[in-house]
């Protein structure tokens, strides 16, 4: 890794301190509305095991819909490729909380990152167990990753989207329709909440995001092809109806969260975490967004 890395990583905190528009908080999460929005950390995890970090990577924050990642990788372990016959694997085109979308697919998601998406993701791993159950999965699998168990779901932001997620909750009832959800709306719903609560600060996350990077310097917890493929998706469909600006500027895999949080990884090389509150217009963290496009094109860092 070059030995130039926590220089430029400290210069990006500079620079993105440096421009007064950090975008807008997901205001209709109560419990994320009222969060400053003028932070910004980073953390870099890489394959030999180094890890650098500048600003405020040690605040924790609510990863939100980054959590997909581990929950479709928990879930593919158990259910294997018989998952996608209830969720797509191609870009949405339209806003991750799409119910258009949803309805003229006739229940199928479009990509398992998208609510809807990530809602059958979540009934998928239910089968057969109640939530306390799937949730202490999910997260036991989010803490060896990043190997720190101080890693916890924040019970009053689950709680606040709960009593706020009109929308996700018409995507699955409009899902239980289709008889594209096995378990009962608000069973499935509830644990969908409790895991987008997460809570990691950026070193975490980027520790976590290891598994992804595919070294044999790493312990290895998912399967090359499956890494592979996870990345293939993060790549497409990582950042919405972002997804094709995101890969143009940055070329890099990666999963973004209305929380302000970006995982995005370096194959072979690293695992990056960047946390911003404020978002831009398709939902993503909008420093996070310019530091990764940044910090891509100073390491040369593309998949490309």
């Amino acid at each position: 890794m070059p030995s130039h890395l926590p220089e430029i990583l400290s210069q990006l905190n500079a620079d993105m301190r440096s421009d007064s528009d950090w975008g807008e908080v997901a205001a209709y999460i109560p419990e994320l509305a009222g969060i400053a929005p003028d932070q910004f950390g980073i953390a870099v995890a890489t394959a030999d095991g180094q890890l650098y970090s500048a600003g405020d990577a040690e605040t924790p924050f609510s990863v939100q819909s980054v959590t997909k990642v581990f929950t479709l990788a928990v879930a593919l372990g158990r259910s294997g490729d018989q998952l996608w016959k209830r969720v797509g694997r191609e870009p949405s085109g339209r806003a991750f909380n799409s119910i258009v979308q949803l309805e003229a697919e006739e229940g199928r998601p479009r990509n398992p990152f998208i609510n809807a998406g990530a809602i059958v993701v979540t009934d998928e791993l239910l089968a057969g167990r109640a939530p306390r159950e799937t949730l202490g999965e999910i997260v036991q699998f989010v803490r060896t990753a990043a190997e720190d168990e101080d890693i916890h779901i924040n019970q009053r932001v689950a709680e606040s989207e709960n009593a706020h997620g009109h929308r996700n909750y018409a995507l699955a009832h409009f899902l239980a329709s289709t008889g594209n959800l096995k378990n009962a709306p608000e069973k499935t719903l509830g644990t969908y909440f409790h895991h987008c609560a997460i809570e990691m600060t950026a070193r975490q996350l980027a520790m976590a995001g290891r598994f992804l990077i595919d070294s044999p310097q790493l312990p290895r917890m998912i399967m090359p092809p499956r890494i592979r493929r996870l990345n293939a998706l993060m790549l497409t469909c990582g950042h919405y109806d972002g997804s094709g600006d995101f890969a143009y500027r940055v070329g890099l895999p990666a999963k973004s969260g209305v929380g302000g949080g970006i995982l995005a990884i370096v194959p072979g090389v690293a695992s990056v975490a960047v946390w911003s509150p404020g978002l831009n217009r398709y939902g993503n963290s909008l420093k996070g967004t310019e530091a990764m496009a940044l910090l891509a094109r100073q390491m040369g860092w593309s998949i490309f």
